[in-house]
């Protein structure tokens, strides 16, 4: 054969090689395993603040699919629903900190060990008395009830002699071991070790009791090139040294020096029961469910921070401005509401540690395709809540990109607004745009979101100091422990707020009523008691007012003409503030909410029942006072038996007019948090975003209420005429 035609034939060969090697190689980083994990099994796997799943199985199965060059669907399903994803074909594979078993094997073929398990001890850091079994005798060793460490210390308490004490969960056992009521602890040691390098003052002492191993699963007979792979990755990690990096990451021995952070500090209240200020409806910070209670981010993390610390809780929940003047007022200790922690404000308030870093974001509508960009905005409409971040970041860069800026009072206006057409775009904090969203807001976010300012738990200047200390423990323990993490990502993680909700589904009239007519007959109720209660009062002391200002001596037409015209000179919200925050901070007395609207509803009412009570006496004609007078009878025979009865039958249309009036001035009185069927429909626009519906199904209600009231009025105008 001639050197040329070897030649060639050469280089036909090793172009083929080649090919057929770069085609092995992206054929193999084509390859997508959908793999199965546990939601939460920490330090294996779990969420971090950002809902994104790491631990020491997700880290290991990333590090090996990179090494093989193949990718990974992860599918955070429960260790039950992954063990039956796999063997009915819906996932390739699992890994789940999986025991090795022979029963097991029967159904799935496992991998290499990648994790050999085991119980240990665990003391505390400054615990220098314990390092082995026979250290312990005379002490009390813990552990959780019916695991492996239970069993082994039940086995072997005659043999070194301590006592032993059974937990429930894990948190209870270590804080008895911080609070030394237990003198050591025993515990699969992989979530000791967590336990030790999330900040538990702990170390572990001696070398683990032997346990079972943890395998990478798939189902028997399938899979075996995902198998072989995974065998070949957990090799090549372990040989350079990736591996234990990954493990150390998760897992400490506790030998070294204590956790910065080190363990909580308790702080004595000095109060048995604090009152805690809030919104009535940020979510998903705090908002009340389908059943009346109020839950989300800040109401979570602070009942949990009291748990810990050991004190009391008395919740407000009135709505951000008069959850403000309440604090300024000594109505409330401490406010928790989404509070962004500010230089202004720092001059009034001390806070807390930040306990949440929040951003803003731009939305909009879900069909609208134009706007991916600031750049898309020019000409078009952009709206935020007034006083917001959102509103200073629009109005700071209103020229640069050329839009129009409109303002709104309340968060339900401006998601109706975008709803609507009325404007194009809205900024707003991002996750309570993210909640919207999941609640069935036809919203989308096309610009990554502005970092923005830090939330904190707030006190009067000056005053709780104690409070602010406990709150900071108590958030530093949580962030330690990662139930910090567990809380938030209830609320805004993966599975957030949407999935947790009342199934009923509340985008429709019928399923808004379905799932909320408790809640709107309680406020119902409560608007009819306020109008009543305050009527009737407002009645006697108008009726004793207008006397006043017809009678015959002057002092009394003086003070009852100075009263009706303060009264009526103030507007009724005005007057409500000063009875609820004003009258508070200068006499030191707190007034309850339902008492100062009723205080505030009486005394509006009372001015203009007065000026009626003025007008039907002057409308009865002169003469028959004077007739009466001359017959012989005094002033007030003659007011009480001639003048009143016919000056009562021109009164009571008015007195009917000015009852629903009342009626309705009581959607006013929800300004200082008087949860009546206003602020009861806030309340459920906070949680369901649907405004429209539900602000129709109260208007339904007052128009009802309303009519049948003034036809019984009628009636009894009737009767006594």
């Amino acid at each position: 054969m001639k050197k040329g035609k070897v030649f060639s034939l050469l280089l036909f060969m090793m172009a083929t090689i080649v090919t057929l090697g770069v085609a092995d190689k992206v054929q193999a980083a084509e390859t997508t395993y959908k793999i199965g994990t546990d939601l939460t099994f920490a330090p294996f796997e779990f969420q971090d603040s950002n809902g994104e799943y790491i631990g020491i199985d997700v880290d290991l199965l990333h590090q090996i699919a990179e090494d093989q060059g193949f990718e990974v669907d992860l599918r955070p399903l429960g260790f039950d629903s992954s063990i039956q994803g796999v063997q009915s074909d819906q996932l390739d594979g699992m890994i789940a900190g999986m025991s090795i078993t022979d029963e097991r094997k029967k159904t799935f073929d496992f991998s290499e060990p990648y994790f050999d398990s085991g119980i240990q001890m665990a003391v505390r850091n400054d615990n220098s008395d314990i390092s082995d079994y026979e250290d312990l005798k005379g002490k009390t060793v813990a552990a959780k009830i019916g695991t492996e460490s239970a069993a082994f210390l039940e086995e072997n308490k005659d043999k070194y002699g301590y006592e032993v004490k059974n937990y429930e969960a894990a948190d209870a056992m270590y804080n008895a071991l911080t609070n030394d009521n237990v003198q050591a602890i025993f515990d699969d040691y992989p979530v000791l070790g967590y336990a030790v390098s999330n900040g538990q003052p702990f170390k572990l002492i001696g070398e683990p009791e032997s346990g079972s191993s943890y395998g990478f699963a798939v189902k028997k007979g399938q899979n075996k090139e995902l198998l072989d792979k995974f065998n070949k990755g957990l090799k090549e990690i372990k040989a350079d040294g990736t591996y234990d990096k990954i493990v150390n990451k998760y897992i400490s021995a506790g030998d070294e020096k204590p956790a910065p952070s080190g363990e909580m500090k308790k702080i004595e209240p000095k109060k048995d029961t604090y009152t805690i200020v809030s919104d009535s409806a940020f979510a998903p910070f705090e908002y009340q469910d389908s059943d009346g209670e109020y839950k989300g981010i800040d109401v979570d993390l602070l009942k949990r921070i009291a748990e810990m610390q050991g004190f009391n809780l008395d919740f407000k929940f009135i709505g951000f401005s008069a959850a403000l003047q309440a604090l300024e007022s000594g109505q409330g200790d401490g406010m928790i509401a989404g509070m962004s922690i500010t230089d202004e404000r720092k001059q009034n308030y001390d806070f807390g540690d930040p306990y949440f870093e929040s951003g803003i974001q731009l939305a909009v509508a879900k069909d609208n395709d134009d706007i991916t960009s600031y750049e898309d905005l020019e000409g078009k409409t952009v709206g935020a809540k007034v006083g917001t971040e959102s509103a200073d970041f629009i109005k700071e860069h209103q020229e640069e990109y050329g839009y129009t800026v409109k303002n709104f009072d309340a968060a339900d206006q401006l998601y109706d607004a975008l709803k609507v057409g009325s404007i194009d775009a809205m900024m707003d904090d991002y996750p309570v745009i993210g909640y919207a969203i999941k609640q069935g807001q036809a919203l989308k976010t096309p610009i990554e979101r502005e970092s923005g300012g830090e939330y904190g738990f707030a006190v009067k200047k000056g005053q709780n100091q104690e409070l602010v200390e406990m709150f900071n423990e108590g958030l530093r323990e949580l962030k330690r422990t990662g139930e910090y993490d567990q809380i938030v990502n209830t609320y805004i993680g993966e599975d957030g707020a949407a999935s947790q909700e009342n199934q009923v589904d509340e985008s429709t009239i019928g399923g808004l009523l379905k799932n909320n007519y408790p809640a709107l007959l309680e406020g119902l109720w409560k608007t009819i008691v306020l109008a009543l209660v305050s009527f009737a009062l407002a009645l006697v002391l108008g009726v004793i007012f207008g006397l006043f200002r017809v009678s015959p001596v002057k002092g009394l037409r003086v003070l009852s003409s100075v009263y009706v015209d303060i009264i009526r000179g103030i507007p009724m919200m005005v007057l409500a503030f000063f009875i609820f925050f004003g009258l508070p901070g200068m006499t030191g007395i707190k007034i309850p909410d339902f008492m100062a609207g009723v205080i505030t509803l009486t005394l509006n009412a009372s001015a203009y029942i007065a000026e009626i009570v003025r007008g039907g006496i002057n409308a009865v004609p002169i003469g028959q006072m004077e007739a009466s007078r001359s017959l012989g009878l005094s002033y007030n025979k003659a007011m009480q038996k001639i003048v009143l009865p016919q000056a009562v039958k021109i009164m009571i249309p008015s007195f009917i007019n000015q009852f629903v009036i009342s009626l309705k001035d009581t959607t006013i009185i929800s300004a200082i948090g008087v949860v009546e069927l206003l602020q009861t429909g806030k309340i459920i626009v906070a949680r369901t975003t649907q405004s429209s519906y539900v602000y129709l199904i109260i208007a339904i209600m007052y128009l009802i209420l309303i009519t049948l009231l003034t036809k019984l009025a009628n009636r009894l105008d009737k009767k006594v005429n």
